[in-house]
């Protein structure tokens, strides 16, 4: 039996072989269409009142965009010569739609969809939110596969890097745009920029009260900008193209060996993999963590409760600095919430770290690596990362608690002034947190402060600056020529010369953006103490979000120029670390030499 339906299968198929081209490319485009269609008519459903049109219109597009894609797939089983290898390469697909049609067929022998039958407490009795559910799982799958046709534009890796970002904000900017998304109906393109911007590149300044001013809707595209910035949307497009195992995968591969600090090409597709891991990890278990730890804190609904948590997780591990509170944390310092201020430390430093670090110590193979070779050790990276952070946390702690016992510290006990001191210096690097009214500080601190958020967070994290690293290499390099030694060496390795000079390129890069945007900032704000302008620029261009509290009273042209040092700050440091990364072309000739005095 089964070797007739394979020989008339056969005949089938060589009969459609002609067409399966055509056919193929004809269902691509109309899957293309229809999702950019529907995903429109979600996001107005979304984004606008409903009506009672738009909920019928909204119900028809969803629908008829499943049925679509479950005659697509039938159709392309049916053209596949290996249905075996298809339903296995497309298992997540076939499940969806085959829940898809048990649930669309179920009303006619129940009285309601089954899904919603036993999640009715979830659901509200809403069959749309399943069938949307349902969409946009099959909108990211052809996400995965349709990835890898990124790859036949003709750009390099950095303004590919760019070009990432540009889209999101982009994106994001005109979904904080509609309606819905704010409790006024109404926001302006250059305040929904500048929120969308510090959102994406993890920053957390603000011109508007994230808490009072946007809807749960707005705080919850805040929140996936936070969380797809973090951890950069290169990494989800690069997921879906390598995962797909086509051959557009490599240059991907290419540009996250560069991003992520590789060390070989075939590392990338275990580093992405580990990326993800980590992060939903460590955010989920920070989620749960900080679900238990609001002490004193009174929330409208168990559901307030729990998207607090994962929005306060996702944006510690994220360094995004956003906070669901009028005054950020600094209700949580009053109250003194001890295990919710060690939850978030321990979070921002998870994603301050950077992934590679987090894999070389915490990675299941490294670890039997280890225990297996007692010779092995941590990597240079980890060790300077490592090192690195544990100096300038306890210079920023020790800094904070004596420099600030008459101003920030003066109503608090010894333990609550250790553990404030602690916070706000593990905060101030990377992730722009406050318990302390920032505006009382004293400028020696804001100077400190100032130098902890130039340098950031490691290399390959989420969190800016010009990273741990860079400063380390460029001040042992200063030491080396200082005492007359040719070569940089760390933890008896030597450092090649390219990577010291892109590291001082970095920094001589960092510090141009930054004299030139606060000059620019002096201009347009005459009338504001330049240190708060000095603090509030290097927070921006750091992405830390750490503010005096002239934020929202900078002008449209201020606003401006910090929108473009959140940007620069963010992508500018990485993707010219990716152009000198890029092999040039050696030359066989060289000029004379000739001496210039310096100094």
């Amino acid at each position: 039996m089964g070797q007739w339906f394979q020989k008339i299968r056969e005949r089938v198929n060589i009969v459609l072989f002609d067409s399966k081209d055509n056919v193929l490319q004809f269902m691509r485009i109309i899957s293309l269409l229809l999702v950019s269609v529907v995903l429109a008519g979600v996001i107005y459903f979304y984004g606008f009142p409903k009506t009672a049109e738009s909920i019928r219109i909204n119900t028809i597009l969803v629908r008829t965009s499943l049925i679509y894609f479950l005659i697509r797939y039938l159709i392309m089983l049916f053209y596949d010569f290996h249905p075996r290898k298809f339903i296995r390469e497309r298992w997540i697909e076939g499940i969806i739609l085959f829940l898809f049609f048990i649930n669309a067929v179920s009303p006619v022998f129940f009285e309601d969809l089954l899904v919603i039958k036993s999640l009715r407490v979830f659901v509200d009795n809403h069959s749309l939110l399943i069938f949307q559910a349902y969409f946009l799982l099959i909108a990211l799958l052809e996400l995965r596969f349709t990835a890898p046709k990124i790859s036949s534009i003709n750009i390099g890796p950095a303004k590919l890097l760019v070009l990432s970002f540009v889209v999101l904000i982009l994106g994001g900017t005109s979904l904080l745009m509609l309606p819905e998304m704010t409790h006024s109906h109404d926001i302006r393109f250059l305040d929904a920029l500048f929120t969308a911007t510090s959102a994406s590149c993890v920053t957390g300044l603000s011109v508007l009260d994230t808490a009072t001013f946007f809807t749960f809707k707005g705080q919850l595209i805040i929140m996936i900008l936070i969380q797809l910035g973090g951890i950069n949307i290169i990494s989800f497009a690069a997921f879906f193209a390598i995962m797909s195992k086509r051959m557009g995968g490599l240059k991907y591969q290419s540009i996250l060996k560069d991003l992520l600090s590789a060390e070989q090409l075939s590392d990338t597709k275990s580093l992405l993999r580990n990326i993800l891991k980590w992060t939903l990890i460590i955010e989920i278990v920070g989620s749960v963590l900080l679900f238990f730890s609001w002490e004193d804190i009174e929330f409208a609904s168990r559901g307030d409760k729990i998207f607090s948590s994962i929005f306060h997780s996702i944006s510690a591990f994220n360094n995004g600095g956003f906070s669901l509170f009028s005054d950020n944390l600094l209700m949580i310092g009053e109250k003194n919430m001890q295990m919710f201020q060690l939850i978030i430390m321990g979070l921002i430093l998870a994603g301050g770290i950077g992934f590679f670090v987090l894999q070389d110590i915490f990675g299941v193979r490294k670890i039997q690596e280890r225990f297996r070779f007692r010779w092995k050790e941590y990597s240079v990276m980890t060790r300077i990362t490592m090192r690195m952070t544990i100096i300038l946390i306890g210079i920023g702690t020790v800094g904070f608690f004596f420099l600030e016992q008459e101003t920030a510290l003066k109503s608090k006990e010894i333990g609550e002034q250790i553990l404030t001191a602690f916070f706000q210096s593990v905060s101030t690097r990377t992730a722009g947190f406050n318990t302390v009214d920032m505006s009382v500080l004293s400028v020696p601190i804001l100077m400190l402060f100032m130098m902890l958020m130039f340098i950031g967070a490691g290399s390959g994290s989420t969190g800016g600056g010009i990273k741990i690293t860079t400063f380390a290499i460029v001040i042992k390099a200063s030491i080396a020529t200082i005492r007359g030694k040719n070569y940089v060496e760390f933890f008896k390795r030597t450092i090649p010369y390219s990577v010291v000079n892109r590291a001082y390129a970095i920094i001589v890069f960092a510090l141009a953006v930054i004299s030139i945007s606060l000059f620019l900032l002096s201009i347009a704000e005459p009338n504001t103490d330049f240190i708060k302008l000095a603090f509030e620029e290097i927070s921006a261009f750091a992405t830390v979000g750490l503010s005096t509290g002239i934020t929202s009273g900078l002008s449209d042209f201020g606003k401006s120029i910090i929108i473009s040092s959140m940007f620069i700050g963010r992508v500018g440091v990485l993707s010219i670390a990716m152009i000198l990364s890029q092999r040039v072309v050696s030359r066989n000739y060289q000029y004379a030499k000739e001496s210039v005095m310096v100094g």
